[in-house]
């Protein structure tokens, strides 16, 4: 049976996890096979990590109360039309206000998350990105050279150290650099070649930088984070977080 050719919505859809079992198989063939097209896969992971950063917290802010459909009906005099004129006006508004309240209400929410809480959701977002990525998670791996140390030296504008983690059963993968709303930031990514992989991301603070250490946690994804000197750190991964503040407590000691 011949294959069906590998299109651009082909490659989307992998990016999106929207392919069935097969036609994903397919994809991930295609793409050991074809550099460059694994590359343009990897950008485009990239760019959806940049994007959830970037609209996520807009997304999870509630609709005020001044704007809640309850409130303001209520606040309408009792009209004299007709019972499903009025149920239909309703059903109107409700879209309108679940469509557009996430945009026309920024102003009016809560404030978006600074800090450590805000480098917290950048490598929850960076880890649910490319931990699962199979076939090319990092830009640069980690081959016993200077390249991963000076790639990380030339994000971060700084000497920037490299955890060992090989004592907490890790080895180190590489790195790459993700985008943020506060700038660039560095992640690093160790695997314990059993299925688990965790996520260091580090970046500048423009808020909290200095932080004691503080615990994270969103669906599966849990973590650490902490600042020191202007430079924050965040590790994330699926452990439980008691397993998790050991490896943290190996990575603050060294960075």
């Amino acid at each position: 049976m011949t294959m069906r050719p590998i299109t651009e919505d082909d490659l989307q859809a992998f990016v999106d996890n929207a392919l069935d079992a097969e036609r994903r198989r397919d994809v991930s063939e295609y793409l050991l096979a074809n550099p460059e097209a694994a590359a343009r896969v990897s950008s485009y992971r990239t760019q959806a990590a940049a994007l959830r950063l970037t609209m996520d917290a807009v997304a999870r802010e509630p609709v005020p109360s001044r704007l809640n459909l309850e409130t303001i009906m209520a606040a309408r005099p009792i009209s004299r039309r007709p019972q499903w004129f009025r149920l239909a006006a309703a059903a109107v508004l409700m879209l309108a206000v679940g469509a557009t309240g996430g945009w026309i209400t920024r102003g009016y929410t809560i404030p978006s998350m600074e800090g450590v809480a805000a480098l917290a959701q950048e490598a929850s977002a960076s880890y649910s990105v490319f931990a699962p990525d199979r076939l090319r998670p990092v830009e640069v791996r980690f081959d016993g050279s200077e390249n991963l140390q000076q790639f990380a030296a030339a994000t971060l504008g700084r000497s920037a150290a490299i955890p060992d983690l090989s004592k907490s059963g890790y080895r180190l993968m590489g790195g790459r650099v993700i985008p943020t709303a506060r700038g660039p930031g560095f992640m690093l990514m160790y695997d314990n070649d059993k299925g688990s992989r965790i996520v260091m991301l580090a970046r500048h603070m423009t808020a909290d930088q200095d932080k004691p250490m503080v615990k994270s946690g969103k669906d599966d994804i849990r973590g650490w984070s902490w600042a020191k000197n202007g430079m924050g750190y965040s590790l994330v991964g699926s452990l439980p977080s008691e397993e998790l503040h050991p490896i943290a407590d190996a990575v603050r000691s060294q960075v």
